[in-house]
This record gives C-alpha cells, sequence and structure tokens, in this order.
C-alpha cells in the first residue's frame, strides 16, 4: 500500500499514455482487416494480391517508421528540460530525414516488377499486385507527415490526438476500401488494387487531420512551430537518423524473421500453416498490449532523463514491467487454457485447431518473453540508446532464434523434427535471450546516466 501511495502518480502517467497508444495501433490493425476482408470477398486472386503487396509495402516503410519513432525520446528530452525552443527545429529536421528516406522508400518499391518476376507469378496476379503498389505509393508522402507529427505529439506526452486520428483513419478506411474495391457510386472497380488506393487516401486524410491538429492546437502555440522554416541542418537531420536507423533495423530484424519462419514452415503442409499463421495472427494482437506500454515507457524515460532524474527513468521503466508482467500471466493463462476455442474462431477444421491449440501454449511463454524484451528495448530508447539494441536484437533473432528453429523445427539433429512447434520455441529462445541482453544494456546505461548525474549535481554544489 506504502508502495503504491509512493508511485501511483507515475502509474496513472504512464497508463494514461498507454491507452491512447494501444486504441491507436489497433484501428492501424483494424484498417488491416478491413483490407484482408474487403479483398477477400471480391475474390482470392485479389486478396492474395493484397497479401504480397503489403508484404513489400509494410518492410519497405520500416525505415521512414523507424526515424519518426527517434523523434518521440529526442522530443520529450527537450520537453522534460525545457528546452521548447529548440523543438520547432527538430521537428522540422525529422521531417527532412523522414521524407529523404521517403523517397529512397519510393525507390525501393520500384523494384516490385523484378521480386514478382523471381517469385514466378501469374500475369493476372502480377498486375493486380503491381497496381495495389502503384495507388499506395500515392500515399507514402501523407504516411511521412503523419508519422512525424504523430510521434511529436507522443514526444510532447500527448498520445491522445494518436487515438483520435486512429479512429478517423479506420472511419475512412471502410467506405474507401467499398467505393474502389467494387466500384461504387461510379469509381472504377479495382479490385484488391482498390485497397491500395484506399489506403492511400486513408494516409492523407490521417496525415492532414494530424497538421490541422498539431498547428492549431493551443497546447502548441508556445512553441511556434510554423513561425520560421528551418533549413536543413545536416548535423541534426543525420542525428535524428543515427537514432532512428537503428530501430528500424530493429524492427525490420524482427519483421524479417517472422517472414522467413513462415517461408521455412510452407513445405510442412496448409495444415501446419493455417495453424501457425492462427496463432501468430493472435499472438500479434496481444503484442499491441507490451508494445504500448513500451513506446508510452519510452515517453516517460526521455522526460525524466530531459528533467534531469534518472531515478525516476528507472522507476517508470519497473512499473512498466510491472505492468507488462501482469498482461503477460494473465493473457499466457488465457491462451494457455483457451488456445483451442480461440484457434476454433477462426476454423472448422479440427486438424489445424488441435495444432494451432499446442503452438497457442508456447505462445502463452512466448509472450512473455516478448512483453519483457519490448519493455527494455523501449525503455533504452527514452536514453537514446538504440545502436547496441539493434545489433542485441540482431543476434538474438537471427544466429540464436532462427537457427534453433531451424535445428528444432526441420531437422532430426537433437530430437525428431518437430515442425511448427520447433519454429515457435526458436521464437522463444530468440526472445529470452533478447529479453536478458537487453536488461543487461539498460542496466548498463542507467548506472552510466545516474554516475553522469550524480558528478553534475556536484559540479553544480560545488
Amino acid at each position: 500500500m506504502n508502495w503504491w501511495s509512493n508511485n501511483k502518480d507515475e502509474c496513472h502517467k504512464l497508463a494514461k499514455l498507454t491507452g491512447p497508444i494501444l486504441v491507436a495501433q489497433l484501428t492501424q490493425m483494424l484498417m488491416s482487416v478491413v483490407d484482408t476482408v474487403m479483398a477477400g470477398r471480391k475474390g482470392a486472386l485479389d486478396l492474395a494480391a493484397v497479401s504480397v503487396g503489403g508484404s513489400i509495402f509494410v518492410p519497405a516503410t520500416l525505415l521512414v517508421f523507424g526515424l519518426a519513432l527517434a523523434l518521440a525520446p529526442i522530443i520529450s528530452h527537450l520537453d522534460g528540460s525545457n528546452s521548447h525552443k529548440r523543438v520547432a527545429n527538430i521537428l522540422q529536421q525529422g521531417l527532412y530525414a523522414c521524407a529523404i528516406v521517403g523517397v529512397i522508400t519510393l525507390i525501393g518499391m520500384s523494384s516490385a516488377p523484378w521480386l514478382l518476376d523471381i517469385m514466378e507469378v501469374e500475369d493476372d496476379f502480377r498486375a493486380i499486385t503491381l497496381d495495389y503498389l502503384f495507388y499506395i505509393a500515392w500515399g507514402i508522402p501523407g504516411f511521412v507527415i503523419y508519422a512525424v507529427l504523430r510521434n511529436f505529439c507522443e514526444g510532447m506526452s500527448n498520445t491522445m490526438p494518436s487515438l483520435i486520428i486512429g479512429f478517423i483513419g479506420l472511419l475512412i478506411n471502410i467506405p474507401a476500401n467499398y467505393v474502389f474495391v467494387y466500384g461504387e457510386f461510379g469509381m472504377p472497380e479495382l479490385g484488391g488494387a482498390g485497397c491500395g488506393l484506399a489506403t492511400a487516401i486513408v494516409l492523407w486524410g490521417m496525415a492532414l487531420s494530424m497538421a490541422i491538429y498539431t498547428f492549431t492546437a493551443k497546447r502548441y502555440k508556445r512553441l511556434r512551430l510554423l513561425r520560421r522554416w528551418y533549413r536543413p541542418n545536416w548535423d541534426d537531420v543525420t542525428y535524428v537518423i543515427r537514432i532512428g536507423f537503428p530501430i528500424s533495423m530493429s524492427l525490420f530484424f524482427e519483421v524479417s524473421l517472422f517472414a522467413a519462419v513462415a517461408l521455412l514452415i510452407a513445405p510442412l503442409g496448409p495444415t501446419v500453416v493455417s495453424a501457425h499463421q492462427i496463432a501468430l495472427n493472435i499472438s500479434s494482437l496481444v503484442y499491441m498490449v507490451p508494445l504500448s506500454i513500451s513506446m508510452a515507457v519510452t515517453l516517460r524515460v526521455g522526460f525524466a532523463l530531459g528533467a534531469g532524474d534518472p531515478k525516476n527513468a528507472m522507476l517508470s521503466f519497473k512499473i512498466a514491467m510491472l505492468f507488462g508482467g501482469a498482461f503477460a500471466t494473465v493473457n499466457g493463462l488465457i491462451m494457455y487454457l483457451g488456445g483451442g476455442w480461440l484457434a476454433s474462431l477462426y476454423t472448422p477444421d479440427q486438424d489445424i485447431i488441435n495444432l494451432a491449440a499446442t503452438l497457442m501454449g508456447l505462445a502463452a511463454i512466448f509472450t512473455v518473453s516478448d512483453t519483457f524484451q519490448a519493455i527494455s528495448i523501449g525503455t533504452l530508447r527514452g536514453y537514446k540508446d538504440t545502436k547496441y539494441p539493434m545489433i542485441l536484437a540482431f543476434i538474438s533473432y537471427w544466429p540464436f532464434g532462427l537457427s534453433v528453429g531451424f535445428i528444432l523445427g526441420r531437422t532430426d539433429w537433437v530430437v525428431p523434427a518437430m515442425g511448427a512447434a520447433g519454429f515457435w520455441i526458436g521464437f522463444i529462445s530468440g526472445l529470452s535471450v533478447a529479453a536478458v541482453l537487453l536488461s543487461l544494456r539498460l542496466r548498463r546505461v542507467s548506472r552510466r546516466y545516474e554516475r553522469k548525474h550524480f558528478r553534475e549535481q556536484l559540479n553544480s554544489a560545488a
């Protein structure tokens, strides 16, 4: 009770930031669900094209998203230290950095025809996929603006715009998909490609909504965000890139790990693939909670460090771990005990349900490791420490996690090949190693900050 009375203020602040971020992340997932449902009802070819097109678009935009995420801890540090005169400049330099990477993303997406040629897909499938990518590419500038402004708002400890504008995007996405996929109200019937056009419209709608809010909100008047337009300062641009690029690569390592496992499981047959996809889909949905806590703790840690309070930064981390641990425990029990029922919501096939239930039991453990590593890496981002976490994430996910998964899942080297379950044990192993290594890194970084703060206090007292 005494602990709660001493720390309830920080608990409330962390929860207040986490809630809107969670809803915003869920609305983004729902947009993907809407695309899938709309394209699926149009036809199997359209659904497959949207799936492949999304598999190209999402990794291509990770670089932009990672750079934008770097703005949150940078701005939260400035907010905590009351260095508000520097916020407008860093916001604009972040926009320059993300715009440069946005151009690189567009150039990278132009290689899509070559990728599809390697895959040797059918002509109709190829045409729909390329049309989808053509339309969605028009939304990348909007995505850049939205991502930068969202992370600016969150860096200022204001996550409510993310929630509201996420709902706006979802409300635009549903009718836009309907109109362009099926050709309603005089619009062309684009099929699966219409999902790409709808997404582009949504991205621009969210960008404009976020821009209107950011530049008219009274709480930001004192920052004078548009009073002066700063020219690109390459020191500041590279500073954002130096912090943001490792975040992008960490995200890419994680996303590409799951993509690689999907390819390695594919030869095991449709039942195994389906069961794996169900378990992964549920786990991805559940992951939105620790991800949101991770993003919120980045803000609280950044603010505390900017204010010269490294002890409160670690308090935020401990409370985030408490929240995450409680969630992982409850969620793990639900997944372990109710895995079969959850799988039955996806399919009536009993073979798939049985295998998915087994994988869900492993996913219950996976969620615990994933929660702790996500919160650790989010806290390190609050310290603006991203380079070494990127390296640790790569080592944990690929050389360790994937190797363990492949050995157990596809070979008889240790035990008879376990199939999908072996790869899930690999996930657990990799994420557990990541959680330990990142925790050790955080311990070192936090102690270094505390020593630095102590020396500064001694110098100021002298």
